[in-house]
Protein backbone atom coordinates (compact mmCIF):
# COMPACT_ATOMS: atom_id res chain seq x y z
CA UNK A 1 0.00 0.00 0.00
CA UNK A 2 1.10 3.63 -1.11
CA UNK A 3 0.03 4.88 2.52
CA UNK A 4 0.42 1.71 4.62
CA UNK A 5 3.45 0.07 6.18
CA UNK A 6 3.46 -4.07 5.85
CA UNK A 7 3.42 -5.55 8.89
CA UNK A 8 3.07 -9.43 8.02
CA UNK A 9 0.42 -11.69 6.84
CA UNK A 10 -2.79 -12.62 8.19
CA UNK A 11 -5.93 -14.59 7.57
CA UNK A 12 -5.59 -18.34 5.92
CA UNK A 13 -2.47 -19.80 5.60
CA UNK A 14 -1.15 -15.98 6.54
CA UNK A 15 -1.41 -14.78 2.87
CA UNK A 16 -3.75 -11.59 3.68
CA UNK A 17 -1.38 -8.34 4.00
CA UNK A 18 -1.98 -6.65 7.28
CA UNK A 19 -1.12 -3.01 7.08
CA UNK A 20 -0.36 0.08 9.64
CA UNK A 21 -1.69 3.01 7.68
CA UNK A 22 0.39 6.13 7.95
CA UNK A 23 -1.99 8.36 8.70
CA UNK A 24 -3.28 6.99 11.18
CA UNK A 25 0.34 6.16 12.72
CA UNK A 26 0.35 8.91 14.99
CA UNK A 27 -2.56 7.41 16.84
CA UNK A 28 0.48 5.59 19.07
CA UNK A 29 0.63 1.38 19.45
CA UNK A 30 1.48 -1.35 21.38
CA UNK A 31 3.67 -3.93 21.22
CA UNK A 32 3.30 -6.53 24.12
CA UNK A 33 3.99 -10.44 24.65
CA UNK A 34 6.53 -12.31 27.03
CA UNK A 35 9.83 -12.53 27.02
CA UNK A 36 11.41 -14.18 23.65
CA UNK A 37 8.38 -14.07 21.57
CA UNK A 38 9.80 -11.64 19.14
CA UNK A 39 9.03 -7.93 20.69
CA UNK A 40 12.65 -6.70 19.58
CA UNK A 41 12.05 -7.95 15.92
CA UNK A 42 8.40 -6.27 15.83
CA UNK A 43 9.93 -3.10 16.94
CA UNK A 44 13.21 -3.75 14.55
CA UNK A 45 10.74 -3.99 11.33
CA UNK A 46 8.68 -1.21 12.38
CA UNK A 47 11.40 1.07 12.68
CA UNK A 48 12.88 0.07 9.22
CA UNK A 49 9.41 0.80 7.60
CA UNK A 50 8.99 3.96 9.10
CA UNK A 51 12.50 5.02 8.01
CA UNK A 52 12.11 3.66 4.31
CA UNK A 53 8.56 6.42 4.85
CA UNK A 54 10.94 9.12 5.52
CA UNK A 55 9.87 9.19 8.97
CA UNK A 56 12.42 9.73 11.87
CA UNK A 57 12.66 7.27 14.60
CA UNK A 58 13.57 7.67 18.48
CA UNK A 59 14.13 3.56 19.87
CA UNK A 60 16.21 2.42 23.35
CA UNK A 61 18.19 0.03 22.62
CA UNK A 62 18.07 -2.11 25.97
CA UNK A 63 19.77 -5.25 24.97
CA UNK A 64 22.17 -3.89 22.14
CA UNK A 65 20.04 -5.86 19.52
CA UNK A 66 18.91 -2.91 17.64
CA UNK A 67 21.89 -1.52 16.60
CA UNK A 68 21.59 -3.82 13.85
CA UNK A 69 19.48 -1.44 12.44
CA UNK A 70 22.46 0.71 11.05
CA UNK A 71 24.15 -2.71 8.88
CA UNK A 72 22.93 -4.79 6.35
CA UNK A 73 21.44 -8.63 6.53
CA UNK A 74 23.46 -11.21 4.35
CA UNK A 75 22.87 -14.37 3.22
CA UNK A 76 25.06 -15.76 5.51
CA UNK A 77 23.36 -15.05 8.66
CA UNK A 78 22.09 -18.82 9.78
CA UNK A 79 18.73 -17.58 9.54
CA UNK A 80 18.59 -16.77 6.02
CA UNK A 81 16.72 -19.66 4.77
CA UNK A 82 14.09 -19.24 7.31
CA UNK A 83 13.83 -15.93 6.49
CA UNK A 84 13.31 -16.16 2.68
CA UNK A 85 10.53 -18.75 3.62
CA UNK A 86 8.86 -16.37 5.44
CA UNK A 87 8.83 -13.38 2.98
CA UNK A 88 7.22 -15.97 0.44
CA UNK A 89 5.01 -16.90 2.51
CA UNK A 90 3.56 -13.87 3.65
CA UNK A 91 3.60 -12.26 -0.10
CA UNK A 92 6.77 -9.90 0.28
CA UNK A 93 7.99 -10.13 -3.06
CA UNK A 94 10.22 -7.37 -2.47
CA UNK A 95 12.30 -8.84 0.08
CA UNK A 96 15.61 -7.56 0.47
CA UNK A 97 18.60 -7.34 2.75
CA UNK A 98 19.33 -3.33 3.65
CA UNK A 99 20.92 -0.93 6.34
CA UNK A 100 19.50 2.07 7.49
CA UNK A 101 20.60 5.28 8.65
CA UNK A 102 21.69 5.48 12.33
CA UNK A 103 22.44 8.11 14.68
CA UNK A 104 23.77 6.58 18.33
CA UNK A 105 23.22 8.19 21.27
CA UNK A 106 24.61 7.25 24.83
CA UNK A 107 23.76 9.52 27.93
CA UNK A 108 27.07 8.12 29.08
CA UNK A 109 28.84 9.03 25.84
CA UNK A 110 30.55 5.63 25.16
CA UNK A 111 28.23 3.67 23.23
CA UNK A 112 27.32 6.90 20.71
CA UNK A 113 26.98 11.02 21.05
CA UNK A 114 26.45 12.09 24.61
CA UNK A 115 23.02 13.47 25.21
CA UNK A 116 22.19 15.77 27.88
CA UNK A 117 19.65 18.25 29.04
CA UNK A 118 19.81 21.26 32.18
CA UNK A 119 18.51 21.06 35.21
CA UNK A 120 16.29 23.94 34.24
CA UNK A 121 14.97 21.92 31.43
CA UNK A 122 14.23 18.93 33.47
CA UNK A 123 12.14 20.69 35.99
CA UNK A 124 11.42 19.89 39.97
CA UNK A 125 7.89 16.96 38.96
CA UNK A 126 11.06 14.99 37.11
CA UNK A 127 13.82 15.67 38.95
CA UNK A 128 11.40 14.90 42.03
CA UNK A 129 10.43 11.52 40.58
CA UNK A 130 14.09 11.15 39.45
CA UNK A 131 15.27 11.50 43.11
CA UNK A 132 11.79 9.03 44.50
CA UNK A 133 11.40 12.31 46.98
CA UNK A 134 8.38 12.65 49.20
CA UNK A 135 6.25 15.51 48.65
CA UNK A 136 7.72 17.93 51.29
CA UNK A 137 11.39 17.35 50.00
CA UNK A 138 9.60 18.13 46.56
CA UNK A 139 8.55 21.36 47.97
CA UNK A 140 11.69 22.40 49.07
CA UNK A 141 13.02 21.46 45.50
CA UNK A 142 10.09 24.35 43.90
CA UNK A 143 11.57 27.12 46.30
CA UNK A 144 15.11 26.25 44.85
CA UNK A 145 14.08 26.58 41.39
CA UNK A 146 11.80 29.59 42.24
CA UNK A 147 14.97 31.33 43.69
CA UNK A 148 17.00 30.72 40.91
CA UNK A 149 14.93 32.07 38.49
CA UNK A 150 13.90 35.64 40.74
CA UNK A 151 17.82 35.85 41.50
CA UNK A 152 18.92 34.93 37.89
CA UNK A 153 21.03 32.28 38.62
CA UNK A 154 20.80 29.45 35.97
CA UNK A 155 20.85 25.56 36.73
CA UNK A 156 22.61 23.82 34.33
CA UNK A 157 24.54 20.72 35.83
CA UNK A 158 24.34 18.99 39.35
CA UNK A 159 26.83 21.11 41.00
CA UNK A 160 24.66 24.11 40.51
CA UNK A 161 21.67 22.65 42.32
CA UNK A 162 23.55 21.34 44.99
CA UNK A 163 25.21 24.57 45.68
CA UNK A 164 21.38 26.37 45.24
CA UNK A 165 20.15 23.91 47.65
CA UNK A 166 23.08 24.66 50.31
CA UNK A 167 22.58 28.58 49.88
CA UNK A 168 18.46 27.90 50.80
CA UNK A 169 19.58 26.14 53.56
CA UNK A 170 22.01 28.79 54.89
CA UNK A 171 18.51 31.14 54.42
CA UNK A 172 16.08 28.73 55.57
CA UNK A 173 14.81 31.33 58.22
CA UNK A 174 14.10 34.16 55.91
CA UNK A 175 13.01 32.00 53.09
CA UNK A 176 10.52 30.21 55.32
CA UNK A 177 8.40 33.48 55.77
CA UNK A 178 7.95 33.46 52.30
CA UNK A 179 7.43 29.78 51.05
CA UNK A 180 6.90 27.85 54.45
CA UNK A 181 8.61 25.84 56.30
CA UNK A 182 12.07 24.72 55.00
CA UNK A 183 13.90 21.81 57.06
CA UNK A 184 17.47 21.52 56.91
CA UNK A 185 16.35 17.55 57.45
CA UNK A 186 14.96 17.57 54.20
CA UNK A 187 17.32 19.42 52.37
CA UNK A 188 19.98 17.04 53.92
CA UNK A 189 17.99 14.18 51.79
CA UNK A 190 17.78 15.99 48.89
CA UNK A 191 21.71 16.31 48.99
CA UNK A 192 22.10 12.34 49.68
CA UNK A 193 19.84 11.47 46.77
CA UNK A 194 21.95 13.68 44.75
CA UNK A 195 25.27 11.85 45.55
CA UNK A 196 23.89 8.45 44.78
CA UNK A 197 22.33 10.14 41.61
CA UNK A 198 25.65 11.36 40.87
CA UNK A 199 27.36 7.63 41.64
CA UNK A 200 24.65 5.77 39.22
CA UNK A 201 26.42 8.59 36.50
CA UNK A 202 23.18 10.67 36.70
CA UNK A 203 25.50 13.94 36.63
CA UNK A 204 26.62 13.04 33.21
CA UNK A 205 22.84 13.45 31.97
CA UNK A 206 22.74 17.01 33.06
CA UNK A 207 25.03 19.85 31.30
CA UNK A 208 25.51 21.72 28.15
CA UNK A 209 25.75 21.67 25.44
CA UNK A 210 22.03 20.57 25.59
CA UNK A 211 20.13 18.11 23.19
CA UNK A 212 18.85 20.04 20.35
CA UNK A 213 15.41 18.67 19.52
CA UNK A 214 16.09 18.92 16.29
CA UNK A 215 19.01 16.89 15.66
CA UNK A 216 16.03 13.65 15.92
CA UNK A 217 14.47 14.98 13.05
CA UNK A 218 16.99 14.47 10.46
CA UNK A 219 17.14 12.74 7.24
CA UNK A 220 19.50 11.49 4.88
CA UNK A 221 20.31 12.65 1.52
CA UNK A 222 17.93 9.65 -0.01
CA UNK A 223 14.89 11.22 2.02
CA UNK A 224 15.19 8.29 4.72
CA UNK A 225 14.55 8.70 8.23
CA UNK A 226 17.42 8.85 10.49
CA UNK A 227 16.70 5.96 13.79
CA UNK A 228 17.99 7.58 16.54
CA UNK A 229 19.44 5.01 18.48
CA UNK A 230 19.88 5.65 22.46
CA UNK A 231 22.09 3.15 24.13
CA UNK A 232 20.79 1.84 27.02
CA UNK A 233 22.19 -1.55 28.12
CA UNK A 234 24.31 0.23 30.88
CA UNK A 235 21.24 3.05 31.93
CA UNK A 236 19.10 0.16 32.22
CA UNK A 237 21.07 -0.64 35.55
CA UNK A 238 19.45 2.26 36.96
CA UNK A 239 15.60 2.15 35.69
CA UNK A 240 14.48 4.95 37.47
CA UNK A 241 16.76 7.16 35.41
CA UNK A 242 15.85 5.83 32.20
CA UNK A 243 12.61 6.20 32.92
CA UNK A 244 12.71 9.80 34.09
CA UNK A 245 15.31 10.69 30.66
CA UNK A 246 12.77 9.05 27.99
CA UNK A 247 9.95 10.53 29.64
CA UNK A 248 11.56 14.42 29.84
CA UNK A 249 12.27 13.49 26.07
CA UNK A 250 8.70 12.91 25.05
CA UNK A 251 7.28 16.15 27.57
CA UNK A 252 10.33 18.38 25.24
CA UNK A 253 8.97 17.20 22.03
CA UNK A 254 5.16 17.77 23.46
CA UNK A 255 6.45 21.68 24.36
CA UNK A 256 8.22 22.38 21.71
CA UNK A 257 6.28 20.92 18.41
CA UNK A 258 3.45 22.69 16.64
CA UNK A 259 0.55 21.52 16.23
CA UNK A 260 -0.03 20.05 12.56
CA UNK A 261 -3.64 18.62 12.69
CA UNK A 262 -3.71 15.33 11.24
CA UNK A 263 -0.70 14.71 8.84
CA UNK A 264 -0.38 12.02 6.23
CA UNK A 265 2.18 10.51 8.12
CA UNK A 266 4.03 11.28 11.48
CA UNK A 267 6.79 13.93 11.89
CA UNK A 268 8.24 11.37 14.33
CA UNK A 269 7.54 7.81 15.93
CA UNK A 270 9.27 7.26 19.80
CA UNK A 271 9.29 3.87 21.03
CA UNK A 272 9.37 3.50 24.45
CA UNK A 273 10.44 0.17 25.36
CA UNK A 274 10.47 -1.33 28.94
CA UNK A 275 7.41 0.78 29.11
CA UNK A 276 6.18 -0.81 32.80
CA UNK A 277 9.63 1.54 34.16
CA UNK A 278 8.00 4.73 33.36
CA UNK A 279 4.58 4.05 35.50
CA UNK A 280 5.59 1.58 38.49
CA UNK A 281 4.92 3.33 41.56
CA UNK A 282 4.52 6.29 39.70
CA UNK A 283 2.73 9.83 41.49
CA UNK A 284 -0.59 10.23 39.97
CA UNK A 285 0.42 13.77 39.07
CA UNK A 286 3.34 12.24 37.17
CA UNK A 287 0.42 9.49 35.18
CA UNK A 288 -1.76 12.36 34.24
CA UNK A 289 0.84 14.09 32.68
CA UNK A 290 1.84 11.24 31.19
CA UNK A 291 -2.18 10.61 29.68
CA UNK A 292 -2.09 14.07 28.81
CA UNK A 293 1.15 14.18 26.38
CA UNK A 294 -0.08 10.32 25.20
CA UNK A 295 -3.81 12.58 24.31
CA UNK A 296 -2.18 15.83 22.85
CA UNK A 297 0.97 14.92 21.52
CA UNK A 298 -0.56 12.67 18.03
CA UNK A 299 -1.95 16.40 17.17
CA UNK A 300 1.56 17.36 16.69
CA UNK A 301 2.87 14.48 14.67
CA UNK A 302 4.18 12.07 17.05
CA UNK A 303 3.38 8.75 17.24
CA UNK A 304 4.36 7.34 20.49
CA UNK A 305 4.27 3.32 20.66
CA UNK A 306 5.02 1.40 24.42
CA UNK A 307 6.70 -1.83 24.30
CA UNK A 308 6.23 -3.87 27.36
CA UNK A 309 5.22 -7.37 28.68
CA UNK A 310 1.94 -7.36 29.48
CA UNK A 311 -0.39 -4.52 28.39
CA UNK A 312 -1.25 -4.70 32.31
CA UNK A 313 1.27 -2.94 33.16
CA UNK A 314 0.10 0.26 31.48
CA UNK A 315 -2.60 2.33 32.80
CA UNK A 316 -6.37 1.84 31.54
CA UNK A 317 -6.71 5.78 30.63
CA UNK A 318 -3.48 5.52 28.91
CA UNK A 319 -4.45 2.12 27.17
CA UNK A 320 -7.32 3.68 25.76
CA UNK A 321 -4.89 5.93 23.59
CA UNK A 322 -3.04 3.04 21.65
CA UNK A 323 -5.24 2.62 18.28
CA UNK A 324 -2.41 0.13 16.53
CA UNK A 325 -1.65 -2.89 18.43
CA UNK A 326 0.89 -6.38 18.34
CA UNK A 327 0.03 -8.89 21.10
CA UNK A 328 2.35 -11.57 20.86
CA UNK A 329 1.87 -14.51 23.01
CA UNK A 330 1.24 -14.36 27.06
CA UNK A 331 2.08 -17.42 29.22
CA UNK A 332 -0.76 -18.21 32.03
CA UNK A 333 0.88 -20.19 34.55
CA UNK A 334 -1.07 -18.17 37.36
CA UNK A 335 -4.32 -17.25 38.38
CA UNK A 336 -3.01 -13.72 37.67
CA UNK A 337 -1.73 -14.28 34.25
CA UNK A 338 -5.23 -15.56 33.35
CA UNK A 339 -6.55 -12.72 34.47
CA UNK A 340 -3.98 -10.20 32.60
CA UNK A 341 -4.54 -12.81 29.50
CA UNK A 342 -8.19 -12.11 29.70
CA UNK A 343 -7.96 -8.73 29.94
CA UNK A 344 -5.65 -8.27 27.23
CA UNK A 345 -8.02 -10.38 25.07
CA UNK A 346 -10.83 -8.23 25.95
CA UNK A 347 -9.31 -4.97 24.29
CA UNK A 348 -9.44 -6.12 20.49
CA UNK A 349 -12.31 -6.45 18.06
CA UNK A 350 -13.45 -9.94 18.06
CA UNK A 351 -12.71 -12.35 15.00
CA UNK A 352 -15.49 -15.03 14.69
CA UNK A 353 -13.06 -17.77 12.93
CA UNK A 354 -11.10 -17.74 16.56
CA UNK A 355 -11.27 -17.04 20.24
CA UNK A 356 -8.88 -13.97 21.34
CA UNK A 357 -7.60 -15.20 24.24
CA UNK A 358 -6.56 -19.19 22.61
CA UNK A 359 -4.72 -16.95 20.07
CA UNK A 360 -2.61 -14.72 22.18
CA UNK A 361 -2.14 -18.07 24.61
CA UNK A 362 -1.03 -20.39 21.28
CA UNK A 363 0.91 -17.83 18.78
CA UNK A 364 4.34 -18.81 18.21
CA UNK A 365 7.21 -16.79 18.04
CA UNK A 366 7.40 -13.99 15.40
CA UNK A 367 3.74 -14.36 15.35
CA UNK A 368 1.19 -12.51 17.53
CA UNK A 369 -2.23 -11.15 17.00
CA UNK A 370 -2.46 -8.00 15.78
CA UNK A 371 -4.92 -4.75 15.43
CA UNK A 372 -4.56 -1.75 13.45
CA UNK A 373 -6.81 1.28 13.06
CA UNK A 374 -8.77 1.33 9.47
CA UNK A 375 -10.35 4.29 7.54
CA UNK A 376 -11.82 6.91 9.42
CA UNK A 377 -9.70 5.77 13.08
CA UNK A 378 -11.98 2.38 13.26
CA UNK A 379 -9.64 -0.43 14.99
CA UNK A 380 -9.48 -3.23 12.61
CA UNK A 381 -10.44 -7.01 13.58
CA UNK A 382 -7.89 -8.81 15.87
CA UNK A 383 -6.23 -11.06 13.08
CA UNK A 384 -3.65 -13.53 13.75
CA UNK A 385 -0.50 -12.36 11.87
CA UNK A 386 2.90 -13.94 11.18
CA UNK A 387 5.54 -10.82 11.83
CA UNK A 388 7.44 -10.07 8.10
CA UNK A 389 11.14 -10.30 8.47
CA UNK A 390 14.16 -7.87 9.14
CA UNK A 391 16.17 -6.30 6.14
CA UNK A 392 18.33 -5.01 8.37
CA UNK A 393 21.08 -7.46 10.44
CA UNK A 394 19.12 -9.21 13.40
CA UNK A 395 21.41 -8.92 16.29
CA UNK A 396 24.11 -6.18 17.33
CA UNK A 397 27.41 -4.85 15.42
CA UNK A 398 30.71 -5.16 16.07
CA UNK A 399 32.39 -1.90 17.65
CA UNK A 400 34.49 -1.38 14.61
CA UNK A 401 31.12 -0.37 12.70
CA UNK A 402 29.98 1.42 15.42
CA UNK A 403 32.58 4.02 15.64
CA UNK A 404 32.63 4.22 12.10
CA UNK A 405 28.86 4.89 11.81
CA UNK A 406 29.23 7.26 14.73
CA UNK A 407 31.96 9.04 12.94
CA UNK A 408 29.70 9.37 10.05
CA UNK A 409 26.97 10.75 11.82
CA UNK A 410 25.63 14.34 11.23
CA UNK A 411 25.67 15.38 14.53
CA UNK A 412 29.60 14.19 14.96
CA UNK A 413 31.38 16.13 17.50
CA UNK A 414 28.79 18.55 18.22
CA UNK A 415 27.85 17.12 21.89
CA UNK A 416 31.73 15.92 22.17
CA UNK A 417 33.40 18.62 24.61
CA UNK A 418 31.07 19.97 27.76
CA UNK A 419 31.08 23.66 28.38
CA UNK A 420 30.61 24.79 31.61
CA UNK A 421 29.36 28.41 31.78
CA UNK A 422 28.52 31.14 34.51
CA UNK A 423 25.72 29.36 36.39
CA UNK A 424 24.75 29.11 39.80
CA UNK A 425 27.82 27.69 41.13
CA UNK A 426 29.83 30.05 39.95
CA UNK A 427 27.76 33.30 40.75
CA UNK A 428 27.46 31.58 44.65
CA UNK A 429 30.97 31.03 44.26
CA UNK A 430 31.80 34.61 43.69
CA UNK A 431 30.03 35.94 46.46
CA UNK A 432 31.23 33.91 48.98
CA UNK A 433 35.47 35.11 48.10
CA UNK A 434 33.92 38.74 47.55
CA UNK A 435 32.28 38.68 50.63
CA UNK A 436 35.63 36.45 52.09
CA UNK A 437 37.83 39.51 51.41
CA UNK A 438 35.58 42.26 52.81
CA UNK A 439 35.66 40.08 56.10
CA UNK A 440 39.46 39.67 56.00
CA UNK A 441 39.56 43.25 55.74
CA UNK A 442 37.39 44.23 58.64
CA UNK A 443 39.28 41.18 60.91
CA UNK A 444 42.51 43.36 59.72
CA UNK A 445 41.33 46.36 60.58
CA UNK A 446 39.86 45.35 64.22
CA UNK A 447 43.19 43.85 65.12
CA UNK A 448 44.96 46.85 64.36
CA UNK A 449 42.04 48.34 66.22
CA UNK A 450 43.29 46.17 69.31
CA UNK A 451 47.40 46.72 68.40
CA UNK A 452 46.81 50.92 69.19
CA UNK A 453 44.53 50.29 72.10
CA UNK A 454 47.26 47.87 73.38
CA UNK A 455 50.08 50.83 72.60
CA UNK A 456 47.88 52.89 74.00
CA UNK A 457 47.47 51.73 77.67
CA UNK A 458 50.89 50.23 77.70
CA UNK A 459 52.15 54.41 77.03
CA UNK A 460 53.79 53.37 74.11
CA UNK A 461 51.14 55.07 72.20
CA UNK A 462 51.46 59.12 73.19
CA UNK A 463 49.91 60.98 70.41
CA UNK A 464 47.24 60.27 68.17
CA UNK A 465 43.36 59.27 68.51
CA UNK A 466 42.44 56.69 71.11
CA UNK A 467 40.29 53.81 69.11
CA UNK A 468 38.80 51.45 71.02
CA UNK A 469 37.13 48.19 70.33
CA UNK A 470 33.61 49.16 70.82
CA UNK A 471 33.96 52.01 67.99
CA UNK A 472 35.72 49.06 66.15
CA UNK A 473 32.62 47.35 66.28
CA UNK A 474 30.40 50.05 65.79
CA UNK A 475 32.26 50.47 62.11
CA UNK A 476 32.02 47.11 61.94
CA UNK A 477 27.92 47.00 62.43
CA UNK A 478 27.74 49.51 60.43
CA UNK A 479 29.82 47.84 57.07
CA UNK A 480 28.12 46.12 54.00
CA UNK A 481 27.85 42.99 56.04
CA UNK A 482 25.31 44.42 58.81
CA UNK A 483 22.04 42.04 59.04
CA UNK A 484 20.16 44.85 57.42
CA UNK A 485 21.82 42.94 54.22
CA UNK A 486 19.24 41.42 52.12
CA UNK A 487 18.72 37.98 51.94
CA UNK A 488 20.94 37.61 48.72
CA UNK A 489 24.01 38.01 50.54
CA UNK A 490 23.41 36.03 53.31
CA UNK A 491 25.17 32.98 52.17
CA UNK A 492 28.41 34.58 51.01
CA UNK A 493 28.22 36.17 55.12
CA UNK A 494 28.04 32.59 56.06
CA UNK A 495 31.08 31.73 53.85
CA UNK A 496 33.01 34.45 55.04
CA UNK A 497 32.58 34.12 58.78
CA UNK A 498 34.18 30.51 58.56
CA UNK A 499 36.66 31.78 56.11
CA UNK A 500 38.13 33.46 59.17
CA UNK A 501 39.97 30.30 60.66
CA UNK A 502 41.69 27.93 58.71
CA UNK A 503 39.50 25.22 60.24
CA UNK A 504 36.60 27.75 58.10
CA UNK A 505 38.26 26.98 54.92
CA UNK A 506 38.64 23.90 54.82
CA UNK A 507 34.41 23.41 55.59
CA UNK A 508 34.31 26.17 52.67
CA UNK A 509 36.48 23.23 50.61
CA UNK A 510 34.44 20.80 51.83
CA UNK A 511 31.04 22.29 50.19
CA UNK A 512 32.59 23.75 46.92
CA UNK A 513 35.65 22.51 46.37
CA UNK A 514 34.41 18.78 46.72
CA UNK A 515 32.32 19.60 44.09
CA UNK A 516 34.89 19.61 41.42
CA UNK A 517 36.12 16.87 41.41
CA UNK A 518 36.33 14.06 38.81
CA UNK A 519 35.62 17.41 36.10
Amino acid sequence: MENGIFIGGGGADYAEPQHLLLNYANRHGLIAGATGTGKTVTLQILAESFSARGVPVILADVKGDLAGLGQSGSEGFKLHEAFMERAGRIGLSDYAYRSFPVTFWDLFGQKGHPVRTTVAEMGPLLLARLLELTEAQEGILNIAFRVADEQGMALLDLKDLQALLVWVGENRKDLSLRYGNVSTASIGAIQRRLLVLEGQGGDKLFGEPALELDDLFLTDDAGLGRINILAADTLMQSPRLYATFLLWLLSELFEELPEVGDPDKPKLVFFFDEAHLLFEDAPKALVDKVEQVARLIRSKGVGVYFITQNPADVPDDILGQLGNRVQHALRAFTAKDRRDLRHAAENYRDNPRFVIEDAIREVGVGEAVTSMLERKGIPGMAERTLIRPPSSQLGPIDEGTRAALIAGSPVAGKYDQVVDRESAFEILQARAAQAAAEAEEAERAEEEAEVAEREYRSARRYSGTRVSRSSSRSSSSRSPSSRSDSVGTAFAKSFARQLGTQSGRAVVRGILGGLFRGR
